[in-house]
């Protein structure tokens, strides 16, 4: 009787997973097992384009033909592949090819007669006027670029093997961030759209052509030499060869044999932990388990990468020490500054209250005393949402770009009043917000001459990139402005003029690692951890923010008076971002934060740029528009109001 099992072949995703983790392999065909990044394409689109970059990338081949439909059938593709590739000249999109347990779809295939192209095209960027090469100067993969390196060696092996006559060229096709776009409203010729069965499509005008488009946006990149490094060398697992190593992988996915990844510090990105149940399984705690014959109840307990910005960690995981408390106080290597808490004295901080089981927060009180007393009345507390799309939405721009099309701007006067002093949305589809957004943001802080506050770098970053553009146009209040941002802003790496402003923007996620440290935050910084943090310790925050609004002297552009910022459960306060309607059905802000964190120049603020690129790209209704501006207005107002929380906290322990 023939087996009607079905084959297992290593495609290019398994591969991919393969590479991070081998274990992935056994994990992501078990139902049971809880994948905690499962990531909406159509969401993830709208935020990076890559769907729009692939389309773009084919226009450079007008008679390419494409092979859609049958996914899942391998033989099906491969055989509409080879019956294409009888032609002597041909381009096929999504090629398909299979042999010997390996499988893959190539995203461009130009072959004239036995010459072959293979074209892998990815959202990831690169200034084409200034690349070299992937490889470094000791001729090693440059970071950041081996995955893709080694999915582009994965198809040329296996097209090789299945035509061992070709003679194939491998290249990247990527977002090109050297070139400028000449065409206004470029993104609405690539229109994303969610399709049935959770597949993302393009929208194309009828009759679209390459010269509609403009300046060329995409650029092909060689990768020759690396994928020879690739197949020679093996660079990740010098004991293996190339393809020792994918038959590796092959065989164990095709008998279903778990290959045990060594603990290290990639653990902590471990997308199969979860809690285990009856009916789902962590992946996390069977592979730490299994390796460590310990409890799940000993597994959870803090690890030694949880140590925040601990290099370390690899180092004394190799030493068979896993957890925090067996780090000893000579593993650090502590380096103390003057009226601060340095960066190793705060891992041991971290680490000592760890073993201590001791839950209540540290400052260094009197370095945040002074930090405070040196502000200058009335406080003020901005935020920017920005956006940075592979394929620009006006002319003049290049792609990656940085948009500012949100911001906003809390003021804390010295008698206690707090006001939501103003704030910006554009969300027009085909302007370029930058220099309106930052008229108006000039025109809210000048109003006054206090200290202006920020979370992190990404606001003075932003203003360092308006300068950019603004000393490129011909705005004629273009000079007034420069000078507005250099007074608020201090310049980046990238800017060739140096300069600091008198009110040169404080950071208050500078002032949260110099001066205080929460068990409650996991040793994380990010103002999503911080908040949680002090609204559990402070008595004034909790009496003050779960009454409504017209009753703590705060006023709001976005809430209704009636509206509780803060809320208990079990004592414990919830997130005043959790309390917030989500900004599409079945993804609340912060779960699309935590899906889109890879995006290329993303770090937060994932829900904003998804929003905002809904409305850019996608036919949204009057009324689905307003909804989901008035959620973003809620959103980034919060965002400042937070930070006047965690000023408040402060001001209540120094007193």
């Amino acid at each position: 009787m023939q087996s009607t099992k079905k084959p297992r072949y290593l495609t290019k995703s398994r591969f991919k997973q393969a590479l991070d983790c081998p274990t992935k392999l056994y994990y992501t065909k078990k139902k049971e097992y809880v994948n905690n990044q499962q990531t909406d394409t159509f969401l993830e689109s709208l935020a990076q384009g890559g769907f729009q970059v692939e389309e773009l990338a084919r226009m450079n081949y007008p008679n390419g033909i494409a092979i859609l439909g049958d996914d899942w059938d391998y033989e099906l593709l491969a055989s509409k592949t080879q019956e294409l590739l009888t032609q002597e000249n041909v381009t096929i999109f999504e090629a398909a090819f299979l042999i010997d347990g390996l499988f893959i779809r190539v995203d461009i295939l130009d072959k004239k007669g036995n010459n072959i192209q293979l074209i892998e095209v990815k959202a990831k960027s690169i200034k084409a006027d200034e690349h070299d090469s992937f490889l470094n100067k000791k001729g090693q993969l440059s970071n950041g670029w081996t995955p893709y390196l080694y999915d582009v060696a994965f198809q040329k092996y296996v097209i090789q093997k299945c035509h061992p006559n070709w003679h194939i060229k491998a290249y990247l096709m990527l977002a090109n961030k050297s070139a400028i776009s000449t065409v206004d409203g470029l993104n609405q010729f690539f229109r994303i759209s969610k399709k049935a069965n959770l597949r993302t499509g393009i929208i194309k005008p009828d009759g679209l052509k390459l010269e509609d488009l403009g300046n060329p946006l995409v650029v092909k990149i060689s990768v020759e030499e690396e994928v020879n490094l690739i197949q020679n060398t093996n660079p990740i697992d010098e004991n293996k060869s190339f393809e020792e190593l994918l038959n590796y992988f092959k065989n164990h996915y095709k008998e279903d044999i778990k290959i045990f990844t060594e603990i290290g510090k990639q653990c902590k990105a471990c997308e199969f932990h979860t809690e285990p149940t009856e009916t789902e399984k962590s992946g996390f705690h069977e592979c730490w388990g299994a390796q460590l014959k310990i409890t799940n109840s000993s597994i959870n307990k803090p690890k030694v990468y949880d140590v925040s910005n601990f290099r370390k960690s690899d180092k004394l995981i190799a030493e068979g020490k896993y957890f925090m408390e067996e780090i000893l106080e000579n593993d650090i290597d502590i380096k103390p500054v003057a009226g601060k808490i340095s960066p190793t004295e705060r891992q041991w901080i971290q680490i000592e209250k760890v073993q201590l089981n001791d839950n209540t927060p540290y400052f260094e009180l009197e370095g945040l005393r002074d930090e405070l007393n040196s502000w200058e009345f009335p406080l003020n507390f901005i935020d920017f949402e920005t956006s940075a799309v592979a394929i620009p939405f006006t002319k003049g721009r290049k792609p990656y770009e940085q948009l500012a099309f949100q911001y906003s701007h809390h003021i804390v006067y010295e008698d206690g009043r707090i006001e939501h002093a103003s704030e910006y949305l554009n969300t027009q589809i085909g302007v370029f917000p930058n220099f309106d957004f930052i008229r108006v943001l000039k025109a809210s802080l000048e109003v006054n001459a206090g200290s202006i506050f920020r979370y992190h770098a990404h606001e003075n970053t932003i203003v360092n990139a308006i300068y950019k553009q603004l000393l490129a146009s011909e705005e004629p209040d273009k000079d007034e402005l420069i000078t507005f941002i250099k007074s608020i802003s201090h310049n980046t790496g990238n800017s060739a003029e140096n300069w600091c402003g008198d009110r040169d923007m404080i950071d208050l996620w500078k002032v949260v690692k110099d001066y205080y440290y929460d068990p409650y935050t996991n040793g994380s910084n990010s103002i999503k951890a911080v908040l949680p943090a002090v609204l559990f310790s402070s008595n004034f925050l909790q009496n003050k923010y779960q009454k409504p609004l017209s009753a703590i002297n705060v006023t709001s552009k976005n809430f209704e008076d009636a509206f509780v910022f803060l809320k208990l459960e079990n004592e414990k306060p919830i997130s005043p971002y959790k309390l917030l309607p989500p900004l599409f059905d079945g993804w609340d802000a912060e779960a699309l934060d935590n899906a889109i964190t890879e995006i290329e120049g993303i770090s937060d603020g994932g829900a904003a740029l998804t929003a905002y690129g809904k409305l850019q790209f996608e036919e949204v209704s009057s009324q689905e528009r307003e909804a989901i501006e008035a959620g973003l207005l809620k959103y980034c107002e919060l965002d400042t109001l937070a930070m006047v929380m965690i000023y408040e906290y402060f001001m209540e322990v120094i007193k």
